[in-house]
């Protein structure tokens, strides 16, 4: 591919079969020449940071593996990247929309879904960084970006960097049903507990699993944990707790 090289994996998933994944070479890519990246506030060191496997990602998509299918349920997973949650939802048959704001996330996805035999997925521009829409800006939102509410809303490793405005909380909180949940994993980020209290106001409660684990032969050691939201008060989240005990 012009500009960035790419290398093709096949990527074990706890609870799921194995999925061949293109990603890019490593965290030197870089090609924007027509500056899309550049315009949506994306800096060439944060450029390539969509394109790699990250712990966080698999340990989401071996959650959406073992997680109880609902009928009728629409998930939507945040900052995909390369979207591995997304596809192993997808192959289960789950309704899943998979969202990003790099410009080259969608084309990633699509050849990832050729690679594993995998028929179309929904994609959408998934930015939360933007000040808060207006309600004539959301009934004008572009085809191309998310909209409507999810039953589960999914996400790994989006607590990157502060955010002082509560972006990410309230572009939750519009996407997110009345009994919506939302599953995040996290590496133990300084963020989280801003976060965290956001999520509070806006009615959500929380529960979280330790998600460590010591190294081993095939993978590095990983602090971290999975977050899990309901907005009914009093509402367990279903299901859960139980993705990486085999409860």
């Amino acid at each position: 591919m012009p500009g960035y090289l790419v290398k093709q994996e096949c990527i074990a998933i706890d609870g799921a079969a194995d999925l061949t994944i293109r990603s890019l070479l490593d965290r030197q890519q870089f090609s924007d020449p027509l500056g899309l990246a550049a315009g949506l506030g994306i800096s060439a060191a944060a450029w390539p940071l969509f394109g790699l496997l990250w712990p966080s990602g698999t340990l989401l998509a071996a959650a959406m593996a073992k997680r109880k299918l609902r009928d009728g349920e629409r998930v939507l997973e945040l900052g995909c990247g390369l979207a591995l949650a997304s596809l192993v939802a997808h192959r289960r048959g789950v309704d899943i929309t998979a969202s990003d704001c790099h410009p080259l996330a969608a084309a990633f996805l699509r050849e990832n879904l050729r690679l594993n035999g995998l028929p179309a997925m929904k994609y959408r521009h998934g930015r939360w960084g933007d000040a808060l829409p207006s309600a004539g800006q959301l009934d004008q939102a572009a085809d191309t970006d998310v909209r409507g509410c999810f039953d589960l809303i999914i996400g790994s490793d989006l607590l990157y960097e502060r955010d002082d405005a509560g972006l990410l909380a309230a572009f939750i909180g519009r996407h997110s049903a009345p009994s919506g949940e939302v599953w995040i994993v996290d590496p133990e980020r300084g963020n989280r507990s801003a976060f965290n209290r956001r999520m509070a106001l806006l009615g959500f409660a929380r529960t979280e699993q330790r998600l460590d684990r010591p190294v081993s032969e095939t993978s590095p050691a990983y602090k971290g944990r999975l977050m899990v939201f309901c907005r009914s008060v009093g509402l367990l989240p279903s299901g859960a707790l139980q993705v990486f005990t085999g409860a």
